[in-house]
């Protein structure tokens, strides 16, 4: 994800990215041109591999945010690893398929009874390709699950009935502008990041996984460290459209590779750029208040969710209200958020039905 002072700099430099990348945006959805191909019985596992929207534990203790206080206010009552008060969209999509949430790699040989229901291999901050973090990217995340296999951990069976979740939320844009990566080659970067996302989505094909989901990236423009300076009170359009070109190249990417495989409807996309403004522009539906405006944040400019000073003494402060806001931090939604999103993904599209297919 991206902090503040990159967005700044990013945004500064919009309106010649628009230019370099006119003619190039907009979003192909490809739910219409997939065809559903039942499956013997509804998945039985899931398998989770991306960065803090969807980790539940892997980060270390010793990392910022999902293992300090107030992480996990909500859920369980204390910090558990999730970048949010409570439960995450990996949470959610495992309650759809009637699942347990799948047990985090980290802790794979405590919690072995639990295995049967997936593991989830995210690592926070990180990306398809390496980051500033120092987790382990997405591809390295897929090894983890191949050395399982070649541990009879998981059957061809087991990954046959199984579904696996990608999630893409925008830490490699991040790490290219931190590291001095050029405006002009910023869409080429683009179609880089898009073009390893389908080479790892491929490679748990090849695995026997038979379902995989990939969410596209939401809209970064609304994110709290991007509406800061509007007081949280307006997203970045002009941002929000250069989302487009990720969006559009993913579900390019995914058309050609259904159109590849046996299963014409094995790559599904979950537009969550759609889903989350939907929520964000009708936020009283899910009883939510300021959308934009995050629960938890720092007292100062060099604080943030999470900090405390030298005397152990917390520098943030947590609204009176997580379930009524949508933002938890300046980058990660609250369990309320994810529940509206679920909601929302539930009645409007049709990716989550096509997960028992």
């Amino acid at each position: 994800m991206m902090d503040s002072h990159k967005q700044l700099f990013f945004l500064s430099f919009l309106p010649l990215l628009l230019l370099l990348l006119s003619g190039h945006m907009g979003l192909q959805l490809t739910e219409a041109h997939l065809q559903r191909h039942e499956m013997n019985y509804p998945p039985k596992m899931l398998l989770v591999f991306g960065d803090s929207y969807v980790d539940t534990g892997n980060t270390r203790i010793d990392q910022a945010g999902s293992w300090k206080n107030p992480y996990g206010v909500t859920f369980p009552g204390k910090p558990a690893g999730r970048f949010s008060d409570g439960r995450v969209l990996t949470d959610f999509i495992a309650k759809y398929l009637g699942i347990k949430s799948p047990v985090p790699y980290k802790f794979r040989k405590l919690m072995l009874k639990q295995l049967k229901s997936g593991m989830n291999f995210a690592y926070g901050g990180t990306g398809v390709f390496d980051t500033s973090s120092k987790n382990p990217n997405m591809t390295i995340q897929i090894d983890f699950l191949k050395q399982l296999i070649k541990e009879h951990v998981y059957t061809t069976s087991d990954l046959n009935n199984s579904v696996a979740y990608v999630s893409v939320a925008g830490n490699d844009y991040n790490f290219y502008l931190a590291t001095n990566g050029s405006i002009e080659g910023f869409p080429s970067f683009i179609a880089s990041v898009v073009n390893q996302t389908a080479t790892n989505l491929l490679h748990i094909q090849r695995l026997g996984v038979r379902k995989i989901v990939v969410g596209g990236l939401q809209p970064l423009g609304c994110l709290p460290s991007s509406t800061a300076l509007s007081s949280f009170q307006q997203c970045n359009s002009t941002f929000n459209d250069l989302i487009g070109l990720h969006n559009k190249l993913l579900n390019q990417a995914v058309t050609k590779l259904n159109q590849k495989s046996k299963d014409n409807s094995t790559f599904i996309v979950l537009d969550l750029f759609d889903t989350f403004m939907s929520v964000l522009n009708h936020p009283s539906t899910n009883n939510i208040k300021d959308p934009l405006k995050p629960c938890c944040v720092g007292l100062s400019s060099q604080d943030f969710c999470g900090s405390v000073d030298e005397r152990n003494v917390k520098q943030y402060k947590v609204c009176d209200s997580p379930k009524s806001a949508f933002f938890w931090d300046l980058l990660h939604p609250t369990q309320a958020g994810w529940h509206a999103v679920y909601n929302k993904l539930q009645t409007t599209t049709s990716a989550l039905r096509r997960l028992r297919y």
